[in-house]
């Protein structure tokens, strides 16, 4: 018999098991230990037991909703207006039957009780609170195209696609960029400061990465001020023989007075040569759909697409 409560302290272990039995999931990282789930999961200061909902039959766990919220604009904290489904995992046995339509239904209404005015399923950065560092890519993704009965779920809900995403990612084994005269100019006038695990910018960035590892590239004039800036993290997927290197790109800008002259450019070529030279086998970047200039950007370097997402959004006011 199917039964839903929420979470326990002594839930950790089978909130392992229902991660470990979908091993063949996109986007998981596997396999997951209890201490990597109280680090990354239940450990954050925003966790509540009330907003993760499992499901058994029997004694055996079957799945798990895990229902949050966004930062609120300052990013000092949560705000409860912007709901998020931070998760919805369901044994293989179980995906066809009721359990995740169950799980979704309880974890919406933690998030009304809550006061949540919008909800949010598969959400990215900067919306996302939970699983950085648990997901295989370089961010928390949107719905993956792949995962079917979860979209389907959504749109069946009242869910409207609100994003698409889109993951690209080069090999930098056999890196080899051309270095042009407008590079060599920018290599005398500007410096790339690297600074390995950067201090946080605000709360949010604290909870959501500060168990990541990361670094940060500067693109400073000599002599002045910053004009650019990327961050990137450090990710190990298997091999079958063992951990391997590799990085994703969180986040890349330059400076609203310096856009247009290629910047962003250079700083990210010289990010990748970085990145070579320490070993990383390869390079991911998450992005928007809508942004064709910086995926053309990135196309240029070589960057291929592995995958495509989505961002569902259901708005509770009026309904």
């Amino acid at each position: 018999m199917l039964c839903y409560r929420t979470f326990r302290n002594t839930d950790p272990p089978a909130v392992a098991a229902i991660w470990r039995s979908r091993a063949g999931r996109p986007g998981l990282v596997q396999p997951v230990s209890t201490d990597v789930l109280e680090q990354l999961v239940f450990g954050k200061l925003y966790f509540d037991y009330r907003g993760m909902v499992l499901a058994f039959d029997g004694q055996e766990p079957v799945g798990l909703g895990h229902a949050a919220f966004g930062p609120n604009p300052q990013r000092s904290g949560i705000s409860a207006k912007t709901g998020v489904i931070s998760l919805l995992l369901v044994r293989p046995e179980h995906e066809a039957g009721e359990v995740a339509g169950e799980l979704l239904t309880r974890c919406e209404a933690y998030l009304v009780e809550r006061g949540a005015e919008a909800i949010v399923a598969g959400a990215t950065r900067p919306t996302a609170p939970f699983y950085w560092g648990l997901c295989a890519g370089a961010e928390v993704p949107g719905v993956p195209d792949r995962d079917v009965p979860a979209a389907d779920l959504y749109r069946a809900r009242g869910y409207r696609e609100v994003e698409r995403t889109v993951v690209l990612r080069r090999d930098l084994e056999t890196l080899q960029l051309p270095m042009g005269r407008q590079e060599l100019q920018y290599r005398r006038r500007l410096v790339v400061q690297v600074i390995v695990d950067p201090p946080s910018r605000d709360f949010w960035e604290a909870s959501t990465t500060d168990d990541l590892l990361l670094t940060r590239f500067e693109l400073i004039p000599r002599g002045g001020s910053r004009v650019g800036h990327m961050l990137v993290r450090t990710m190990e997927w298997s091999d079958g023989l063992g951990p391997v290197p590799a990085a994703g790109l969180i986040e890349l800008g330059v400076e609203q007075a310096h856009r247009r002259q290629g910047l962003a450019t250079f700083l990210l070529k010289e990010c990748l040569r970085w990145l070579a030279d320490q070993r990383a086998v390869s390079a991911e970047v998450q992005l928007r759909e809508g942004d064709a200039p910086v995926i053309g950007m990135y196309r240029k370097l070589g960057f291929g697409e592995v995958e495509r997402g989505t961002v569902f959004r259901k708005d509770l006011r009026g309904a």
